[in-house]
């Protein structure tokens, strides 16, 4: 099974709902009205990254973000998928 890394720019993040919304065990709404990336470590700037293990729902997430800040890589191939 291939690991996937989410790259999440919070600080970008408009509060759309989506991500909550589709994958409530990676994204939680907050009372500032963004999601967390749960799990996420901070690697600066407002953006977070965490792996996960290959999960076909997150690419659909990250698509249906309106402002695009939730990229996906494939760390088995390297490729980015979103």
């Amino acid at each position: 099974m291939a690991k996937y890394k989410i790259t999440y720019d919070r600080a970008n993040c408009i509060g759309a709902g989506a991500c909550a919304a589709m994958s409530p065990n990676l994204f939680k709404m907050t009372g500032d009205g963004k999601a967390d990336l749960l799990g996420g470590k901070d690697i600066s700037g407002g953006k977070f990254e965490i792996e996960v293990d290959e999960n076909p729902i997150i690419v659909e997430v990250a698509k249906a973000c309106p402002v695009e800040v939730i990229k996906i890589k494939n760390l088995e191939t390297g490729a980015d998928l979103v």
